[in-house]
């Protein structure tokens, strides 16, 4: 249609074959410049609904998926056989569409968390399929005919598996101390800080609850560093005091609230939180 209308316009016939030459090359070229931007930009224009760049975002860092897939299961990974690869492919796309840049995380790490998360979760399947099958009934070649059996594989990504959690855990809880660093908040002080009584925490996650969840009131305290008391208080209807005697507190719980920590929010039950607050609500 817009081809027609094109024709119309110049009043004049336009070969097609050159029309279509002319419109590959200007999206190729379209397209190459907003591969250009960095990996969080180019992500940001995919959100919009940018389809095509989403297929060539990903087509551009498919050796990127295969490294982080095959150091994941410490062998070489074939795009075209190995079932670990279309996993890691469909989490990368899945990490394009999650990705938040107010989480303070490169795009590139993110996606290689929700990659190594989404291979675990496929480990585990074949685990318990794997328990049901005859042993040799897995021998496989591999590119040069040597003979492996894939059970063997699985059971050392079992092993891998409880090292590599360990691994992310500790990346996380520094990403996490890091971002507290930047309101003047440490880990440590995170204890002293949390409330005894549990009807307390319950409040002050409520309030943090309202602060990670308000855009304009996220942003000042990531912007300024200060929690924005007077709008808390009102928005929350507790005491400027209250607000402010447990300020390190409802931080701490906003970023991981906003933020990409999944461990910490299960260490801390914030989903069973949220879950049950929901039930209260209604």
């Amino acid at each position: 249609m817009l081809l027609v209308l094109f024709k119309r316009f110049l009043r004049k016939t336009v070969p097609t074959d050159t029309v279509e030459a002319n419109a590959k090359e200007s999206l190729l070229k379209n397209t190459k410049s907003k591969l250009s931007l960095t990996p969080e930009q180019t992500v940001l224009q995919i959100q919009q609904g940018d389809a095509l760049l989403r297929e060539r975002f990903i087509a551009s860092y498919k050796p990127y998926i295969a490294k982080v897939t095959s150091r994941f299961c410490k062998r070489y990974v074939n795009a075209s056989r190995d079932d670990e690869y279309s996993v890691a492919l469909i989490a990368f796309n899945e990490a394009i569409s999650q990705f938040s840049p107010e989480s303070g995380r490169s795009f590139l790490g993110f996606a290689e968390t929700v990659i190594r998360r989404r291979l675990i979760d496929y480990v585990r399947r074949e685990q318990r399929h794997l328990s049901s099958v005859p042993y040799s009934s897995f021998e496989r070649l591999d590119d040069e005919e040597q003979l492996y059996n894939p059970v063997e594989m699985k059971q050392a990504l079992a092993a891998y598996e409880l090292n590599s959690t360990a691994d992310e855990r500790r990346l996380e809880m520094g990403e996490f101390n890091q971002e507290l660093l930047k309101y003047g908040v440490s880990f440590a002080e995170l204890v002293e800080a949390s409330p005894k009584h549990a009807d307390s925490r319950k409040m002050l996650m409520r309030t943090a609850a309202i602060l990670a969840e308000d855009t304009a009131m996220f942003g000042q305290l990531k912007l300024t560093g200060k929690l924005p008391v007077k709008a808390l208080t009102e928005a929350s209807g507790l005491s400027r005091k209250t607000i402010e005697r447990n300020r390190k507190y409802m931080i701490a719980i906003a970023c991981i609230l906003r933020g990409t920590y999944p461990f910490l929010k299960d260490y801390l039950d914030l989903d069973d939180w949220q879950r049950e607050a929901s039930k209260e609500a209604e």
